[in-house]
């Protein structure tokens, strides 16, 4: 009996010792963003599946796309999964920087993935990331204050309507900013909202030959236009002003309108964190009558980079986050209001999802958004609130340095424009595209 008691505990700690040796842990760095970390409070459900765990690095979206962009350019090993973009996948699945996720299982299925989505996450028909959200952009405002402006907000709004609308809701003796709007320096923050905006304008980044046009009236329009509205209407400080920044914002009732990423609708609309979740509505991003709206596509996505030696483990927490038993596994916590959006053309078939009073509108802007016609005249490059060449970062950053600087009434929009267009064409000559 002694001896089979032996046997068993030895057979035992045999499999402990054989489980811990299969077991990882992953490094994975992401966005300081509410989804996200949302997502690493359920972690537990991953580890408990697989016996991988996790360590997450996680941080302001400008500073998470410095360190990934310089982990995976110089082979740094720092990650084994990234949260990226559309913007960087295509190009780092070009050049071999990334795992190809070409053979997710069959209980997974790519294919529910929405095509807008898988599209712009792959290179020549190959998945190089997995969307844990796809969003778009629209309108979030305040329905009370509407009223009470006596205004009535349309579905598809004009510029110049949310500029009158944003100034008779502003009430500065009582804190509430028209309309809030990123303005912080980054390509991927305020860079991303004005180039959004500009399209529906009528500008563009390059003409045919790539050359830069921020010297147009179409570029002078829309900055002009979009600092007279923020002096007029937006909120001090606008100019540092980014995502998280304007959430608060308007969580906290200062801000008449917000035009930003459709994700947030989850959370204005959570009274948990918002005090005006029962008063907010939603409208599709603001045009020009020029056939363009100003409304964005992107998706948070994780990525593998090439060279982890922790591929296997990697790819079952990719298909354990954006899955669809991940979205179930959130709305049995947290209800369906808050489930991840905008990846899976199957949330928008759910009975469950449809009852939720964005969700159409958010699958509408993400329809609506066409990355290979942005512009008003035609253009060279693919992206919409982006130019999908590995210089764009770089050049962005610094423009979008400039337009800061010019919101907070450091330099001319005109002086911006100068300097914009000057350093956009050096970068565009050295790099050979002119």
């Amino acid at each position: 009996m002694l001896s089979k008691k032996l046997l068993c505990l030895s057979s035992a700690v045999a499999m402990t010792v054989a489980t811990s040796a299969l077991a990882d842990t992953l490094t994975i760095a992401t966005v300081n963003n509410g989804d996200m970390i949302r997502m690493q409070g359920l972690t537990d459900d991953f580890t408990k599946k697989t016996g991988h765990t996790v360590e997450w690095v996680t941080l302001e979206e400008n500073v998470l796309r410095q360190r990934v962009t310089t982990d995976i350019t110089t082979k740094g090993g720092a990650f084994d999964i990234m949260t990226i973009g559309m913007y960087e996948t295509p190009i780092w699945g070009k050049n071999g920087w990334l795992v190809p996720l070409n053979d997710l299982s069959a209980e997974y299925n790519v294919g529910d993935i929405l095509p807008a989505m898988s599209g712009g996450l792959s290179h020549d028909g190959t998945l190089f990331a997995a969307p844990f959200y796809g969003e778009s952009s629209m309108i979030m405002y305040r329905t009370d204050l509407m009223k009470a402006a006596g205004l009535e907000m349309p579905d598809a709004p004009s510029w110049s309507f949310i500029a009158k609308a944003a100034r008779a809701m502003t009430d500065r003796d009582k804190e509430i900013n028209g309309v809030c709007l990123r303005g912080k320096a980054g390509w991927g923050e305020g860079g991303a909202f004005i180039t959004a905006m500009s399209n529906s304008f009528g500008a563009r980044w390059f003409d045919e030959n790539w050359n830069a046009q921020f010297d147009t009236r179409e570029w002078s329009d829309t900055l002009n236009f979009y600092v007279n509205m923020m002096n007029d209407s937006g909120p001090p400080g606008f100019s540092t002003n980014g995502f998280n920044e304007n959430l608060s914002l308007f969580q906290q009732g200062k801000c008449g309108m917000w035009i930003d990423a459709t994700v947030a609708a989850s959370f204005v609309t959570n009274p948990k964190d918002s005090t005006v979740a029962d008063k907010v509505g939603f409208a599709l991003a603001p045009d020009n009558g020029m056939g363009v709206r100003s409304n964005w596509l992107w998706a948070w996505a994780l990525a593998i980079p090439a060279g982890t030696q922790k591929e296997a483990a990697a790819k079952q927490f990719i298909e354990w986050a954006t899955s669809t038993s991940y979205i179930e596994l959130v709305a049995s916590k947290e209800g369906w209001a808050n489930v991840p959006p905008g990846a899976r053309a199957s949330l928008y078939e759910n009975p469950n999802y449809k009852a939720v009073p964005f969700a159409q509108k958010t699958l509408d802007s993400i329809l609506s958004a066409d990355p290979n016609n942005s512009t008003v005249d035609p253009s060279p490059y693919v992206g919409i609130q982006f130019a999908a060449i590995p210089e764009f970062a770089g050049i962005a950053t610094e423009v979008s340095q400039e337009f800061s600087a010019a919101y907070a009434g450091q330099q001319t929009v005109a002086e911006a424009l100068a300097k914009a267009q000057a350093l956009t064409n050096d970068a565009m000559e050295a790099a050979g595209y002119r």
